[in-house]
């Protein structure tokens, strides 16, 4: 039996604590006693925090774990839940899990950190040229605070070298789910998400960002291309034709535009195509067919698999999560 360690802090989420628990202590074990036959646990889980104190959510739920950081020798996995908002305060008042989370690292342990708590394994340098993720709306701060990380902000989750982060706070349910497939299989995996009524891990989070189409700048021309493309982007607009309409050679207008938006103009429109497709998606039923044409593409599988490879969702899929129930029913009666 493996053991699983989930550390609580003050002023953290409790979800991304308790969802670790409860999954963990459900692998292998719920399934078995739904269908009356005898549980077999695959992991021993504790709760700990730095001093051993009770912690407090930022809506004041309290918890008691069981013990502190210190009281433990060895575990096999250490969940690290999200904490405040607030990074430079939390991470000083929790300075000292980082050498801990070290030295649990050191002695064999998968290292874990759901949202924000990707933080502090970045501040022990667990992350440093390995893979990483984390919510979507703190990714560029966390890319400029951690520059070595190889961030990949389109993951739920991301597994390197036995550290491992998720991109939010209800990854923390993909993420462990993840270890338990990992660790225990996918039969166990598959009964335990079953038994919680939990669907099995997801890989990206890019369809759930609302994330700007280029970055901040001060270019007078670019910005004036970009709000022409912002209402013309259902059209064909080749990039002689912007380049002139910005009074700028070829060569100049793409090296300013990518160097003032972060994309190629092509990608840019891409981009402005794919952000009115979720919009659509998500406010009416009509068929994918006739979206992938409102938005300037006649080749409705080119634009699914355009859609799929900047969300980690086909169009169908993304409206199952996001749009309200009378338009999902809507699509579902119309066969879109």
């Amino acid at each position: 039996m493996m053991d699983v360690t989930v550390v609580l802090l003050d002023d953290g989420l409790s979800s991304t604590a308790v969802m670790p628990v409860e999954i963990f202590h459900s692998a292998g074990a719920l399934w078995n006693v739904l269908h009356e036959r005898p549980p077999e646990p695959a992991f021993r889980v504790r709760t700990v925090s730095i001093h051993g104190a009770a912690v407090r959510s930022p809506y004041g739920l309290k918890i008691q774990p069981e013990g502190s950081i210190d009281d433990v020798e060895r575990t096999d996995i250490v969940v690290v839940p999200t904490s405040g908002m607030e990074v430079d305060a939390t991470l000083q008042q929790n300075r000292a899990l980082v050498p801990w989370l070290r030295r649990q690292h050191a002695d064999g342990a998968f290292v874990a950190g759901v949202c924000m708590g990707s933080a502090y394994l970045a501040e022990a340098g667990l992350l440093d040229g390995r893979l990483g993720t984390t919510h979507w709306a703190v990714a560029d701060d966390f890319a400029r605070r951690y520059p070595q990380v190889r961030w990949r902000s389109d993951l739920f989750v991301t597994e390197d070298s036995r550290v491992l982060c998720s991109g939010g706070v209800y990854a923390s349910m993909d993420l462990s789910l993840y270890l338990v497939e990992k660790l225990c299989g996918h039969e166990v995996a598959v009964k335990c998400a079953k038994a919680l009524l939990l669907p099995m891990p997801r890989i990206h989070q890019s369809g759930y960002a609302m994330a700007p189409v280029s970055t901040p700048h001060d270019d007078q021309r670019i910005r004036a291309i970009e709000a022409f493309l912002q209402e013309m982007f259902r059209q064909d607009l080749p990039t002689r034709m912007l380049a002139d309409r910005a009074g700028l050679g070829a060569r100049t207008f793409v090296r300013r535009f990518k160097a003032a938006t972060g994309r190629m103009p092509a990608a840019y429109v891409q981009a402005l195509r794919i952000e009115a497709a979720k919009t659509q998606l998500e406010r009416d039923a009509k068929p994918i067919q006739a979206i992938s044409s409102d938005v300037g593409y006649d080749d409705v599988a080119f634009f699914r698999e355009l859609f799929k490879r900047n969300t980690g969702m086909t169009p169908a899929e993304y409206r199952a999560h996001f749009a309200p129930l009378a338009v999902r029913g809507q699509a579902l009666l119309q066969g879109a």
